[in-house]
């Protein structure tokens, strides 16, 4: 049995003097090359039960792309745990086509789209393009959205053009209760900054975005990190999207393994 197994049934609640949650998975599950690792002969339509047998949580990427239906959420949880977590990433139009600008209408649409998910929908990840410099008027802006939107999900923003790396727009996430996404990959740089109570963390791949694998002394690093927020009161998501050849899969039931037993798992 995976040191994952028995961590779910110790699995605490956020009251005073308990453990803060920590989400560990994987960007998506609906990855072909991933049979011999998780799915076996297993058919398609049952791959996130299986998933969901090994992990607390999942990113959804494909919201990104496109606005999942009704009946595809309703599925999600029909076919997983009771406590399992879903990190939901926010649909392009809002990042890249509209950088920010008017999305009042588009927020509540995908709020009400996801709300299937109920209270197993943790957290909004609002990616920025690498193309969109600091604007900080807009960032309010679009804070203040979050904020009057409706929904306990919590939201997270990952920016990858530097300009943003400031304690001002730290600052300003923290004023609006808005996580920092720690974003790790070859391809653009990452900010550490800790901004709320809510700390989320991206692992693409640090020699080759989407591709490399993480040796266990850089997951020991990130267990300890772990560990350490934990210790701080805050809660965790952290998700693995080198999703090329497994690694993701691998590096994920690893990190697992490396973290206490008692820690609280969703």
């Amino acid at each position: 049995m995976h040191p994952f197994h028995g961590a779910r049934e110790m699995a605490a609640s956020t009251t005073l003097g308990k453990p803060s949650p920590i989400y560990v998975g994987t960007c998506g599950w609906d990855y072909p090359d991933w049979k011999p690792l998780l799915y076996g002969d297993f058919p398609r339509g049952q791959w996130l039960t299986r998933y969901s047998h090994r992990f607390p949580a999942v990113e959804v990427d494909s919201s990104f792309y496109r606005r999942p239906r009704a009946e595809t959420y309703h599925r999600w949880v029909e076919a997983t745990p009771a406590d399992f977590a879903f990190a939901l990433k926010g649909h392009r139009f809002v990042t890249h086509v509209n950088r920010l600008l008017r999305s009042e209408e588009s927020l509540q649409l995908q709020l009400e789209d996801a709300s299937p998910l109920g209270s197993k929908l943790k957290a909004f990840l609002w990616q920025l393009p690498a193309f969109f410099p600091r604007d900080l008027a807009r960032l309010e802006s679009f804070a203040k959205a979050l904020a009057e939107a409706k929904g306990s999900a919590r939201h997270v923003l990952e920016f990858r053009h530097p300009s943003w790396f400031d304690p001002e727009v730290a600052s300003l996430l923290g004023h609006y209760r808005i996580g920092s996404c720690q974003s790790d990959a070859a391809d653009w740089p990452l900010w550490d900054a800790v901004t709320t109570d809510l700390v989320f963390v991206r692992l693409h791949g640090a020699e080759v975005t989407y591709v490399s694998s993480y040796s266990e002394n850089e997951l020991a690093s990130w267990a300890e990190r772990i560990r350490t927020w934990q210790g701080e009161a805050r809660t965790v998501h952290l998700y693995f999207d080198n999703t090329a050849g497994g690694a993701a899969v691998e590096n994920a039931l690893t990190l697992l393994a490396l973290l206490p037993a008692e820690g609280s798992f969703g």
